[in-house]
């Protein structure tokens, strides 16, 4: 059930609906024009108290990009309006210190995907303006907007080739037929027909594929484009969430790089085989740069001299969550290197420094997701970062790095790093005026020692105004993936600040699982769903609820995804510790879990295979730990939210434990959308989300 998003990496877990660092979804955005022009809220906050009207007023700072001389940097952030339920995304230009921040657009129509061209006097972005999406360019203070492309059909991403005189660009071709195909007389059928798995993903039916198009530029429009995949049915990037990082060009402007998985159907949901292929532009030839390599292989990036390619490659097939290694083949000998072998965990994003040996990288470890640097040819790292934090999205800023940075206390803001020193310079300040606001609560690093004598890591949150002479509930955190680390991240619903600023302690461990703390750690859960992970979720609450300042008889637990499965399990294994429960778009029914989702490598590898094979000890095992086995034991109050448009984690599962809380004379409540997928994109949904979240909690905690 895993997934990639950070730069869209295959490691990171998308089982998250708990998770914002480097797996969190995109924002919602319309592509049709809004009534309404959306910016900055000036809210007030009266008693420096984090609410849900609060949260969606915090500006969010997407992608950066740097120009060509280093001087300046390009960011784009959205913002939120819960009264119109929707959001837009704006433009800003600051130089290189952070220094003359302007902001260029403003606009009822979202800027996307914006990047210098033309060596820097101009700005290509993507907009729906004119009807669709579109590349458009303008004048670096916003002015001289003008469409390049009028491609028959939404743009989803581009770039242009390091000569300007090409330009790649993503966007849907059908592959597969319609009902009206087969009967153009039933022009108001509704109905699918279905021949073949992956007909759903994630929160849509599969009906087309993106491919990669390449179309000449002359400097005034994007010419005639040509699919580089014609005719085959595959997609590039991958789906659900895989974007332009999947597709690169080379230094010449005469190749291209890109991430398929050459696969559909049944194929498809039980393989995570995806390669790299390489594209001549003159020759129209392809070749695939990882045949043999079996796990996912993604996000190519060639050196700047040419001379070599990085990418991001998984070993196992069909094991979405293995260790995302940094790999650089050597172009003329074909020589493959595995540079960050030394890394115990897993590569997020990359770039190359320009002595095209060094490569700049970002990964967890012990709960913070740092920068490291490198050396291609020695295969050495070396740390360059530290603090409880976490950074993405790295580039080259000059002799520095630019890159986002948030943490459990403050969201993503960009920062320039000392590649040598580590030093960070903060750069924005978009969400200062709400700092200035609220209270934070102290984030505390603890270590505990597991059933089976490892030490685990444990992050806590204290409510802003902690009072040690004082008792408070407290609440279990049950992280989703289930491979995601509970590192310092930043998230706009599970936001532990907002519930601590509820006066609730927060106890969020990071279990037997999660990455960042060695593979063997990292890979304990495939196949032991009610084993040592549970194990590790009871230790982290039996030990800290015996702090004085711990309501004992007052304690919940929560959690999405993974982590609504494990409030599921722990509601009928946790003899009488909890006195409330919230489930996410859990899994209840794992024997239908198994045939409802879509990707079934995951089901496979995770729960070690399927429940009618009565032999398999691993599956049987799985199986038999389905939380649905163990309702009659339930005894406390339980919340159950679900999105209908969750494809992943089907929505009956929600509905069917709180169907079975009710049964059982348990209360219970469920909170169903229509509307939303695994997650909750609109805000007004979102603000519903969280009144109703700590309605429930208060009602039984406090």
């Amino acid at each position: 059930m895993n997934k990639t998003l950070s730069t869209m990496v295959m490691a990171t877990s998308v089982l998250l609906g708990a998770c914002t660092q480097a797996g969190q979804p995109k924002e919602m955005e319309k592509a049709e024009p809004q009534e309404t022009l959306i910016g900055r809220s000036d809210l007030k906050i009266a008693d420096g108290r984090l609410t849900p009207e609060a949260l969606w007023a915090f500006g969010r700072i997407g992608g950066a990009s740097v120009s060509p001389d280093g001087g300046k940097v390009l960011y784009s952030v959205a913002y939120y309006s819960v009264p119109e339920n929707k959001s837009n995304r704006e433009l800003f230009v600051m130089n290189a210190d952070g220094s003359d921040n302007r902001q260029i657009t403003r606009t009822p129509v979202s800027e996307n995907n914006a990047v210098w061209i033309q060596g820097g006097s101009k700005i290509a972005f993507l907009s729906s303006e004119g009807g669709s999406s579109q590349i458009w360019e303008m004048n670096p203070d916003g002015t001289g907007r003008r469409q390049l492309s009028d491609y028959d059909g939404n743009i989803e991403g581009f770039s242009f080739s390091p000569d300007e005189k090409r330009v790649l660009f993503i966007a849907q071709v059908k592959t597969v037929p319609s009902t009206q195909d087969k009967y153009p007389d039933l022009d108001k059928a509704t109905g699918r027909i279905v021949t073949d798995l992956m007909y759903k993903h994630w929160d849509e039916w599969v009906t087309s594929a993106p491919h990669p198009f390449i179309a000449d530029f002359d400097g005034e429009k994007v010419g005639r484009p040509l699919d580089i995949m014609q005719g085959e049915p595959y997609e590039s990037p991958m789906k659900p969430f895989g974007g332009i990082e999947q597709l690169a060009w080379n230094a010449s402007s005469d190749q291209i790089a890109y991430t398929s998985r050459k696969k559909v159907g049944k194929d498809y949901a039980l393989s995570t085989n995806s390669d790299i292929y390489l594209y001549d532009i003159h020759t129209k030839e392809t070749t695939n740069m990882t045949e043999g390599m079996m796990g996912y292989d993604t996000n190519p990036q060639y050196s700047p001299d040419g001379k070599s390619i990085a990418w991001l490659s998984m070993e196992r097939d069909g094991y979405e969550s293995d260790q995302n290694r940094l790999m650089v083949m050597n172009l003329e000998t074909g020589e493959k290197r595995f540079v960050s072998r030394d890394f115990d965990s897993s590569v997020n994003e990359f770039c190359w420094g320009p002595d095209s040996n060094t490569l700049y990288f970002t990964g967890v470890w012990h709960g913070e997701i740092q920068i490291y640097a490198a050396d291609a040819n020695a295969c050495t790292i070396r740390p360059i970062t530290q603090g409880v934090n976490d950074y993405a999205g790295v580039s080259l800023l000059g002799d520095k790095l630019l890159a986002m940075r948030h943490s459990m206390s403050a969201a993503d803001e960009l920062y320039s790093v000392s590649p040598s020193t580590g030093e960070a310079t903060q750069l924005t300040f978009e969400n200062k005026y709400l700092y200035d606001q609220l209270e934070m609560g102290r984030v505390e690093e603890r270590w505990m020692k597991t059933t089976d004598g490892k030490e685990m890591l444990v992050w806590v949150i204290y409510p802003p105004h902690f009072d040690p002479a004082k008792k408070y509930p407290t609440l279990l955190y049950c992280e989703g993936g289930p491979q995601s680390p509970v590192s310092q991240f930043w998230s706009y619903r599970w936001n532990f600040q907002i519930m601590a600023a509820h006066d609730y302690i927060i106890v969020a461990p990071n279990r037997r699982g999660l990455p960042g703390f060695g593979k063997e750690w990292n890979e304990e859960i495939s196949g032991d769903y009610g084993g040592q992970c549970m194990k590790d979720y009871l230790t982290a609450i039996d030990e800290f609820a015996k702090e004085p300042f711990v309501d004992k008889e007052h304690l919940g637990c929560v959690g999405a995804s993974f982590g609504g499965f494990s409030v599921y399990w722990l509601a009928g294994h946790h003899e009488g510790r909890f006195k409330a429960f919230i489930a996410h778009d859990g899994i209840f029914n794992m024997e239908m879990q198994y045939l409802e989702t879509e990707e079934m490598w995951f089901a496979n590898w995770d729960m070690g295979g399927a429940y009618w094979e009565k032999q398999n000890a691993t599956a049987q095992r799985t199986f038999a730990n389905s939380p649905h086995r163990f309702v009659d034991k339930w005894d406390t109050p339980i919340l159950c939210i679900h999105g209908e448009k969750d494809y992943r984690i089907l929505a009956n599962q929600g509905m069917a434990a709180f169907n079975a809380a009710i049964l059982r004379g348990i209360p219970a409540e469920l909170l169903i959308y229509p509307d939303e997928n695994h997650w909750v994109l609109q805000p007004q949904n979102g603000v519903l989300w969280q009144r109703t979240f700590f309605e429930w909690l208060d009602k039984w905690l406090k």
